[in-house]
């Protein structure tokens, strides 16, 4: 129990104060008040909702020795895994447009991402994950339950739809379509971004330049699939009977511990400019 308990309570202190560390000095320094950075603020809000959704009954149901969850608490904890979830993927690809239009348009770049259009894409971003997500919990609160185990170790979508003794197949279709949606639509925005970004970087003269690019892509690209490879396989494993429970808990779970961990120290160990001015703050 209490090696459990360490280990989760340490985990989500290090989420909050590296996630509100690089939201703070975002905010507090005007020279990060660029496309890049203002998008980027969006992803530690993202993986406080999903840390925050996670650790705090995890880490209560280690030190009761319960698991006891009641459903409308169950229902709001997954709802805000799936926004965090949905949240992470649409803004990591609105950061792969900005660096796209960056890399291969660099003189109508404060054109295309001024201030109007930058708030534009972050409304988009946030209203599409909002209000998918709440389609999908609205179509799964019209059922009453007929079992108690969720069989995960979080409450989410799936494992709700498997306590329903009713047709689900509106449900199961929607799913279906979210995912497609939501996880092919950024990918084939990742792939085509990156694919003329390393276009460009190949006809560049600028091995500063061209290096600094693939570095930075590279870095983005790693979060990303890691996030979607993960995320494809815990939900796509609950429509495969005979996928591995365990595989699906230690792939789901991962989701919510590994990118609100890591996303602050890539991107404030990577980005020259956020870097230094962490250091300043710090």
């Amino acid at each position: 129990i209490y090696p459990a308990f360490v280990f989760g309570t340490l985990t989500y202190l290090i989420i909050m104060f590296s996630n509100l560390l690089v939201l703070t000095v975002i905010a507090m320094n005007k020279k990060l008040h660029k496309p890049m950075f203002i998008l980027l603020f969006n992803l530690p809000i993202s993986d406080i909702v999903g840390a925050t959704a996670f650790f705090p009954h995890l880490i209560f149901s280690i030190v009761a020795e319960n698991r006891l969850i009641s459903h409308h608490a169950c229902i709001f904890q997954a709802f805000l895994i799936h926004v965090y979830g949905t949240g992470n993927l649409l803004i990591l690809s609105a950061m792969a447009y900005d660096r796209y239009i960056a890399i291969c348009f660099p003189l109508r770049y404060t054109t295309i991402m001024n201030s109007h259009n930058l708030m534009k894409m972050i409304v988009i971003t946030w209203f599409i994950n909002l209000s998918m997500m709440f389609t999908l919990f609205i179509l799964l609160v019209r059922f009453k339950t007929c079992r108690t185990n969720i069989v995960d170790f979080y409450c989410n979508n799936q494992s709700l739809v498997k306590l329903i003794c009713d047709n689900t197949s509106v449900n199961d279709y929607y799913g279906l379509g979210t995912i497609f949606l939501l996880m092919g639509g950024p990918l084939a925005l990742i792939l085509y971004t990156y694919a003329q970004i390393l276009r460009t970087c190949v006809i560049t003269n600028h091995t500063d330049a061209r290096q600094k690019a693939i570095q930075t892509c590279a870095t983005h690209l790693i979060v990303f699939l890691s996030l979607q490879i993960n995320t494809v396989f815990a939900l796509i494993s609950h429509r495969i009977d005979s996928s591995s429970p365990v595989l699906r808990r230690a792939f789901g779970v991962s989701v919510l511990i590994f990118p609100p961990l890591l996303d602050p120290i890539i991107y404030g160990l990577k980005t020259k400019e956020l870097k230094q001015c962490i250091v300043m703050f710090l």
